[in-house]
C-alpha cells in the first residue's frame, strides 16, 4: 500500500465523522505490520469527554481485533486542512507504534512525520 494511498483511505473514512458540535471531520486509516487496512473516524459526543478522534477509532478497531503493531497511520480533515493528532491520540500511538510514521495532508502536500517528532517524551513503563 503507498502512503497516497493510505491517506485516500482516511479521506473515504472521514466521510463517516459524526461531529456535530466541532464540525471539524477526520478520518484515519491505519496500516498494520502484516499489511492490514483499518480505518476510523472521529466521533464526537456532547459530553465532550466521551468523545473519540479517528487515530483512537482505528487503532481501537485493530487491537479489538488482535493486531498491535501498525507501521503507519494516514490523518485526513474532510475540509482539507492538516489534521495533527491531538496529545491523548499521540500517547496512544506511543503505545501501539512508538517508531510508527504518520502521514498528514499539509497545503495539499502528503507529509511524513515520525511519532518521536510529535510526541518526544512520550510516556512509557
Amino acid at each position: 500500500m503507498t502512503d497516497n494511498e493510505l491517506m485516500k483511505k482516511a479521506k473515504e473514512a472521514a466521510a463517516f465523522s459524526y461531529a456535530p458540535y466541532s464540525h471539524f471531520c477526520v478520518g484515519a486509516a491505519l496500516l498494520t505490520k502484516d499489511g492490514k487496512i483499518y480505518t476510523g473516524c472521529n466521533v464526537e459526543n456532547a459530553s465532550y469527554g466521551a468523545t473519540n478522534c479517528a487515530e483512537r477509532t482505528a487503532i481501537f478497531k485493530a487491537v479489538s481485533e488482535g493486531h498491535r503493531q501498525f507501521d503507519k497511520i494516514a490523518v485526513a480533515a474532510k475540509d482539507g486542512s492538516t489534521a495533527y493528532p491531538c496529545g491523548i491520540c499521540l500517547q496512544v500511538m506511543n503505545e501501539f507504534m512508538p517508531e510508527g510514521e504518520i502521514l498528514l495532508e499539509k497545503n495539499q502536500q502528503l507529509v511524513s512525520c515520525h511519532l518521536k517528532d510529535l510526541l518526544p517524551s512520550g510516556f512509557t513503563l
